[in-house]
């Protein structure tokens, strides 16, 4: 009905996407308002956003915080309430925002203090609000924002990359000098995640292995809260790893891949998508991996664990809860952390505490599994005394998985990890997966513009007057070409390099064009 700000461009194939996805497509009797999330591919071709520089927010916020470029995220809260002046008896709304950030906490909550305001107000309440919002600061990685809508201030810090994983949010500043008390949200984007695998608590283990293979999962859930919450939650199970494949945390069958995520000829995607319409179970039970969850329930104990079930007992109506695959874990089950949490719930901790507690077992598996690699890939670097002003930088080394093999056995997991199992099968079936190549594409062009940084610094530091001395026109003007090119790409790549560095090098190039003749000079200032 209704797009705020007026000028923001949507594809018509978007808008329908949109109108799907932000209501529940299966029966749900409940009344009262609910919120989901939804992710969307965007159609028709790259668009500028307002913010031109993504790149300086890309490069400070955790890899998993990056604005996605090719995905809008939806925010949605619906309303469904009895009306009796409504044709269908019912009145049925939805206010979505529409974001390429993936703070869910912070869009939810800012979406509780807007929607129920516009369902009674209407139009203008979101003219309001869109005014006051284009009043906030761009999002920087490390600081921490106080952002005023209708009458309340949301306080919350955006993560950067230099963060220590694992560390809990800072404790919040500068309240004494806010009136009224800011909303403070303790994260922008972590969700509950004791609440949102109560069911599956003790298969964490095999759900963690198969986001981390990037296996095709299917989450059938009662709600798209529910489809939403858990896909979320699996897809944050591998942090500070990015999760590189695609992810739907609520999808229908009226979506434009619908066809394309439930065909049969050729394997499933590598993909997480969350569904409702028990109309799904027909169509993806040929998907290796399917986990059926009930309605999330807080309660005194430990909630009901599904049980893990052959892909052929998928009935097509009534399907009983369950992780439906004959997927073999490569670990063992950890049996302390279930202990943990059992101990939790008896002793009623809140369930934040029981949700850090979550989030360091799944942290430190991820870390385990992730150092190794790290270790070998920084030995792939060449090293420093290799790297000399009037040479190109020597190359990285390429990455070779048997050699990689080689060195778990003295400085493998289970230096840092209990958990025994065949770690060498995981990491062979890891390397056919999107996640290693994305993890290998973000250390390789990290390494390369080290490299490049460090040769700019080798140039820093040598002697050019004394390498001119017996050098032709030629090889002087090459010089001045190539180390221009150098500067241009380490100002557009913002290369790791002290402005100081970048500095040096342009007075080296002026340096170096002041001891040509003077026609060449004017050809070199012009090119």
């Amino acid at each position: 009905q209704l797009v705020y700000p007026y000028d923001f461009r949507l594809t018509e194939k978007e808008k329908t996407s949109i109108c799907y996805l932000s209501f529940p497509d299966s029966y749900s009797g409940g009344l009262g308002d609910t919120q989901f999330s939804f992710r969307l591919r965007q159609s028709g071709g790259q668009r500028t956003t307002h913010y031109e520089d993504d790149g300086e927010y890309n490069r400070e916020a955790p890899l998993t915080l990056q604005r996605e470029s090719a995905h809008y995220f939806g925010y949605v809260y619906f309303r469904q309430v009895k009306d009796s002046s409504m044709k269908r008896g019912y009145f049925q709304k939805s206010l979505v925002l529409v974001s390429r950030l993936p703070y869910v906490n912070l869009f939810q909550s800012l979406l509780q203090l807007i929607a129920p305001e516009y369902f009674d107000k209407l139009e203008p309440c979101l003219e309001a609000v869109c005014n006051e919002i284009d009043q906030w600061l761009p999002p920087v990685p490390g600081q921490t924002l106080n952002l005023p809508v209708m009458g309340v201030v949301i306080q919350v810090r955006i993560p950067s990359r230099v963060d220590k994983p694992g560390s809990s949010p800072v404790k919040q500043f500068n309240q004494e000098n806010l009136l009224p008390a800011p909303l403070v949200l303790p994260s922008i984007h972590e969700l509950d995640l004791f609440r949102c695998f109560q069911p599956v608590l003790i298969h964490i283990q095999m759900l963690w292995e198969l986001m981390l293979l990037g296996e095709p999962i299917v989450v059938m859930a009662p709600s798209p809260t529910v489809s939403s919450e858990m896909v979320l939650a699996l897809t944050s199970c591998l942090a500070p790893l990015r999760y590189c494949c695609d992810y739907r945390p609520y999808f229908t069958i009226h979506d434009s891949e619908f066809k394309e995520y439930t065909t049969r000829t050729q394997a499933p995607p590598n993909i997480v998508v969350g569904v409702t319409n028990p109309f799904f179970i027909k169509t993806l039970q040929h998907w290796p991996h399917i986990l059926r969850v009930g309605e999330l329930r807080m309660s005194g104990d430990l909630p009901k664990q599904v049980k893990v079930k052959k892909l052929a007992k998928l009935k097509t109506l009534d399907t009983k809860p369950g992780i439906y695959t004959s997927y073999k874990t490569f670990l063992h089950k950890d049996k302390t952390l279930i202990k943990r949490l059992l101990k939790g719930i008896q002793r009623k901790r809140p369930s934040e505490v029981q949700s850090a507690l979550l989030r360091r077992h799944l942290l430190e598996l991820t870390q385990s599994f992730i150092i190794p690699l790290e270790h070998y890939i920084a030995s792939l670097m060449p090293l420093q005394r290799a790297i000399t002003p009037w040479k190109n930088p020597p190359q990285i080394r390429p990455f070779r998985q048997e050699d990689f093999m080689k060195t778990l056995e003295h400085a493998g997991p289970q230096l840092t990890c209990v958990l025994k199992g065949d770690w060498l099968g995981l990491y062979r079936r890891f390397f056919k997966s999107p996640n290693f190549d994305g993890w290998y594409r973000q250390r390789h062009k990290e390494m390369t513009q080290k490299l490049e940084a460090l040769h700019l610094e080798a140039i820093c530091e040598a002697n050019i007057v004394a390498w001119m001395k017996d050098k032709s026109e030629v090889e002087i003007v090459d010089l001045v070409l190539k180390l221009r090119e150098k500067l241009v790409r380490a100002r557009c790549q913002h290369l790791p390099v002290k402005e100081e560095t970048l500095q040096r090098v342009g007075l080296y190039i002026e340096t170096i064009i002041g001891s040509l003749p003077e026609d060449l000079q004017t050809v070199l200032h012009h090119h």
